[in-house]
């Protein structure tokens, strides 16, 4: 079984398993690529960039396009969700992993916004999470759109933060699920760092 976030053959993500993310795009060498620029731009002497450099780059570069800019906390979840030193920065190599993955999502969600009002509501969500290969309940669906949207109603940004988070926690689940039958023991500690580490 094939899991979100591990790389495929030719750059993309496998949707197996749990849920993944849309594919991104392999890059070229760091001299030649034009993400380099908004990242070098707000990284600054340590070549590490922190959510609010991240919130800054990721504004800079346009990525939300007609979207309005990522949240502080949203660039938070980000940075967690590829921060495998657990330093609260990434560097160049996990920001073009991020860039390619937040891309993905984009994509997808524009896909899901038919009407183009820069909003998804429930139904939307629950074919994008089906579609990413999520398998959830009805009242799974119902409790994520109540945690993300307002009025019903999620906006890009809210999308990218649910999405980082459902990648986190199904990698968490998915690292102590070894027979991959979709069920885990958790001891209490164990449930509470996987969950605030996100």
């Amino acid at each position: 079984m094939a899991y979100p976030g591990q790389p495929a053959p030719g750059g993309g993500f496998y949707q197996g398993g749990y849920g993944g993310a849309p594919g991104g795009p392999a890059f070229p060498g760091q001299a030649q690529d034009p993400l380099y620029g908004y990242f070098a731009a707000v990284a600054g002497q340590d070549g590490q960039i922190d959510a609010d450099e991240l919130q800054r780059c990721l504004t800079q570069s346009g990525i939300a396009g007609a979207y309005k800019p990522f949240n502080v906390e949203t660039c938070r979840l980000m940075i967690s969700m590829l921060d495998r030193d657990l330093s609260g920065t990434l560097g160049f190599n996990e920001f073009k992993e991020l860039w390619a993955v937040v891309n993905g999502w984009k994509q997808h969600f524009m896909s899901f916004d038919s009407d183009r009002s820069g909003t998804v509501d429930r139904e939307e969500l629950e074919k994008a999470l089906t579609n990413m290969g999520f398998r959830l309940s009805p009242q799974a669906v119902t409790a994520i759109t109540k945690r993300y949207s307002t009025r019903g109603k999620i906006t890009f940004d809210d999308y990218i933060a649910c999405c980082v988070k459902l990648r986190a926690l199904t990698e968490c689940f998915r690292r102590r699920d070894v027979s991959q039958q979709g069920f885990v023991n958790f001891q209490y500690d164990d449930f509470i760092q996987c969950v605030m580490s996100i």
